[in-house]
Order: C-alpha cells, then structure tokens, then sequence
C-alpha cells in the first residue's frame, strides 16, 4: 500500500505539470500558429506542417509530442494579385529588393486547424482547434492581424501503463472511473508585423478548466508574447533574433531566446536558450517551393540532464498553391 500511495503522489505531481503546461516547441517561430492564431492565413499559399519532438531521451515516460496543421488565406486580392512583395519565378524573396519594394497586405481572412498530441507517461492530451484571422494593413509598410481559434482538448489516464500492486485497491478503481475527459478549448491573438519584424500576443486555453480530469489538476490559461527583428548582414545573408515569453500560473515565467543566420532563402542555422532548462541547435533547408525541413536538438542544463540524452525536434512543411514559387516564407520567417 506504501507503494502504491508513493505511485499515486508521483503521479499526480507529474500531470499537475502536463495539465499546466503545455507542450514546447524549440523552433517556435516556425509554430507560432500553435500558440498564436491570429497568424492564420499570413502567407500567400497554404501552409501545411507537421512536427514531433522527443523530449529528454532516455528518460522513461518523457514527453512525445506531435502535430499536424494547415492555414490558408481567402481574399482573391491578397492571393492573385501581382503583390510587389513578391519577385517572379521563385527570386529570393529576402533580398534587399524585397524589403524596398515591401507592400502592407491586403485585407483578408485566413482559416486552419492544428491538431497536437501529447504523450507523457502514462498520460495522453489530445487537442484539436479550428482558427480564424484577419488581416489589414495599417500603414504602407505595417499589418496587423486579430485572431481566434475553438475547440476541443481530450486527456486520458492510462492505466496499463502504471506498475501497481493491486488493481483492486479504491484508489486505483477511482482513478479508473475517472476515463478520458474532454474539454472546450478557446484562444485569442494579435499579430503586428512588417518587413523586418513581428510582434504578437496570444491567450491559450482561454476557458480554464470545466471538466479537466480531477487528478491531473486545473487547467489554467497560457499567456505568450513573441518577437523578433531581421537584420541583413548583406544582399543574401540575414540574421534573425528572437524571443518568447509565456507564463501559465503558478508556474514560473518561461523564456526562450533564439537567433538563425539564413542564407539567401535555401539554408539556416540557428542556437538556442531557454532560461533554466536547455540549449539549443537548429538547421534547416528550404528544399523546394514545394518542400521544407528543419530540425533542433536541445541539451538540458537541470537536473534532466544527469538521466536524459537531449531533445530532438523535426519540422516538415508544405507549400501548397504556391503561385509565386517562392521557397521561403514572407511573412513568417
């Protein structure tokens, strides 16, 4: 019975902290999206991504998470027009030229979705969100975009997964009834952006916890705030800082910084921190005007590190309806 009290605190010390927390992402600025949807239909074509990370390797019942989304503009203006922002026949869309013939978006909506699953132990959080954004240009030179997704998040105890003594003990029959939980999932974002730089703001889980499984905790709203800035070094080489900050109570605030050298718009290379948990590396290639790929590997810096071998995190993108055959994104870089 000692055993199995000891089993039960464990657990429940380890779902407060999935059900708090949700799953990070290295390369956020390329999945913004997740956390922000106000960056629904930003792009010129239909963006499509799937990821998956596997966190602290090595570790049993560590966090694997992956994901599925797709976004696409509707406005025939924004998406037929022969946009100055744009070179013909896939030219390198970060070149000076680009940033001196830059023109505000025109007016339009963008739709998605994003599916993620979050396997940690032997607990499973599954959430599925359509999104919806509008866009307009304030200035010559100056967008903004407001945002909002809905939908649904599922969480799952299972209790195959768990070593336990007696499985007619109360407290296991109890956490057994307990079955698979959905909730209503809402969020809200703001994206202000331009040719060299992005600011956004977003809201996740909105609508706190209703019904959230008793023994993973309450599910609590998450607070983001992004940013980033484009310096060129030269016609084909840009430097790309940014940051994240997002704090979800009673947690303490997170902050992730990260910085990327492209190379006209084929190859990056980026490093990471994210404060009082890991470093990072990070490459990727922008392979086609069809294809991209991109990949990060995190080295722990607490305690994790003396049990795990690192995180590891791919990124696969499509560029869908890609009329202008560009091969690296405009907006969203």
């Amino acid at each position: 019975m000692r055993r199995l009290l000891l089993l039960l605190c464990i657990l429940i010390r380890l779902s407060n902290a999935v059900a708090q927390q949700r799953p990070q992402f290295t390369q956020y600025f390329f999945n913004n999206f997740l956390i922000n949807p106000a960056i629904t239909g930003i792009e010129r074509y239909i963006d499509v991504k799937a990821g998956y990370r596997n966190q602290w390797v090595g570790l049993s019942g560590a966090p694997i998470t992956s994901f599925v989304y797709a976004y696409a503009p509707i406005g025939k203006n924004y998406i037929s027009s022969n946009a100055g922002s744009f070179s013909e026949n896939g030219n390198n869309p970060n070149s000076r030229s680009y940033m001196q013939t830059y023109m505000a978006a025109e007016p339009h909506h963008g739709v998605g979705f994003h599916v993620v699953t979050d396997q940690s132990g032997p607990f499973n959080s599954t959430a599925l969100n359509a999104t919806y954004a509008y866009h307009m240009g304030l200035a010559p030179r100056l967008n903004l975009s407001v945002g909002v997704s809905g939908g649904i998040s599922m969480d799952k105890l299972d209790l195959s997964k768990i070593d336990v003594v007696s499985q007619n003990d109360p407290a296991v029959i109890a956490t057994a009834n307990l079955g698979t939980k959905i909730n209503p999932d809402a969020g809200l974002g703001l994206w202000l952006y331009g040719p060299t730089f992005f600011v956004g703001a977003s809201v996740q889980q909105l609508l706190g916890s209703l019904s959230k499984i008793t023994i993973a905790g309450q599910e609590v709203p998450h607070y983001y705030l992004t940013g980033g800035y484009k310096f060129f070094i030269s016609d084909e080489i840009s430097l790309i800082p940014s940051a994240m900050i997002k704090y979800a109570s009673p947690t303490p605030v997170s902050v992730d910084l990260n910085a990327k050298a492209m190379f006209k718009d084929i190859f990056w290379l980026g490093a990471g921190y994210r404060k009082n948990d890991s470093f990072s590396a990070m490459a990727g290639f922008n392979i086609s005007s069809l294809l991209n790929i991109s990949y990060a590997y995190d080295i722990s810096t607490s305690q994790l590190r003396t049990v795990s071998n690192g995180s590891h995190e791919i990124v696969l993108g499509l560029l869908l309806n890609n009329k202008y055959r560009v091969t690296c994104p405009q907006m969203l870089w």
